[in-house]
């Protein structure tokens, strides 16, 4: 696919430390980052770290501990299976007609995604989406105190989300709490993520061809700007035992970042190409790691995919572009890689 001249009139600008990781960096397998932290790139050492150990509780980014109380494996299984369910019953239901998509985005799709997922909860639930929030922990905490102080908390209701059932069952002010940061933990990485994906998509690639898959583009987006751009090991002997050049003390930072342009395994590695998932399989391929490794898979993947298609080809259905005005993007250093603003309008 040649690029169009909208393609080729836009500049994605990366924030400083993830330009100068791929200027500094790209190509090589194991390299020093900092006095105690090792880079990896490499597919090879990447996939025998993986496999190592499975993930601490302190290195799952969604189920870390929260209030200082651990997240069991069993219970983020059950909340990633509530949300599962929430998200399933969302597509299910005929999709809301004449919904204005215009405007900036990953915000537009979020707020799109928050009301189709979660609209049917209490205000107090549904304003932990917001985008708002993740301005600072200080806000997200203040909003949830205050959500688990008021009066009037929900009752279980056949109405409610089947996330927002499990929060009604708290009793107690720590309890509610908790159940508040775990709804906010849950849902919120479903809409931020799909929302930001979708926005990156359009950025990067739009307008599409009209016989490529949603898939594909998708695919493509997730290689240029991977959701999660590192993935922190922290020391172990393990790590040691895998590659001489990684220390007993050194945090590993595994960089899918660097792994997903390396020009020794993708061709035109820095091209916007959704063509050439035709013949690639994204859960075999080497050096690609959207979700994570073969061997501990992120197990929100098959909630954003089915979203992330679905909003992207009511876009395409409905002819919105991204204003041809837009010349620049910028990519700040966030957890989740993204354009911190496109603006889509209609032609």
């Amino acid at each position: 696919m040649s690029l169009t001249s909208a393609q080729q009139s836009r500049t994605t600008v990366l924030a400083p430390r993830l330009a100068a990781l791929l200027r500094d960096h790209l190509g090589q397998d194991v390299f020093r980052l900092e006095p105690d932290t090792i880079g990896v790139a490499g597919p090879e050492v990447s996939d025998r770290i993986l496999a190592a150990r499975r993930a601490t509780e302190t290195e799952r980014p969604t189920f870390k501990p929260l209030h200082g109380r651990s997240i069991s494996r069993g219970e983020a299984s059950s909340v990633t299976r509530a949300v599962a369910a929430d998200v399933r019953a969302a597509l299910a239901r005929p999709l809301p007609e004449g919904v204005d998509l215009t405007g900036t985005w990953p915000l537009v799709g979020h707020r799109f995604l928050r009301d189709l997922i979660l609209g049917q909860d209490p205000y107090r639930l549904r304003l932990l989406m917001s985008r708002y929030l993740e301005l600072t922990p200080k806000l997200t905490w203040s909003v949830i105190t205050v959500g688990a102080a008021l009066p009037g908390w929900p009752r279980p209701d056949d109405r409610l989300t089947t996330l927002a059932g499990r929060a009604a069952t708290a009793v107690g002010y720590q309890n509610r709490r908790y159940a508040l940061g775990v709804y906010r933990r849950a849902a919120a990485p479903v809409c931020f993520t799909v929302s930001t994906l979708v926005a990156n998509a359009l950025w990067l690639g739009a307008p599409f061809d009209d016989g490529v898959p949603n898939r594909n583009i998708i695919h493509e987006s997730l290689r240029l700007l991977p959701p999660s751009w590192n993935m922190l090991r922290n020391a172990g002997p393990e790590y040691a035992a895998v590659d001489g050049r990684i220390g007993a003390d050194d945090d590993v930072l595994l960089l899918p970042l660097l792994s997903h342009r390396d020009p020794a395994l993708w061709d035109e590695p820095n091209a916007f190409r959704p063509e050439r998932w035709e013949h690639l399989d994204p859960d075999d391929t080497q050096g690609y790691l959207p979700f994570g490794h073969s061997s501990e898979r992120c197990w929100g993947r098959h909630m954003v995919m089915p979203l992330a298609e679905l909003l992207l080809d009511r876009i395409r259905s409905s002819g919105l572009v991204v204003d041809p005005t837009q010349k620049t993007a910028k990519v700040p250093l966030l957890g989740l890689l993204g354009v911190e603003e496109v603006r889509l309008t209609r032609p």
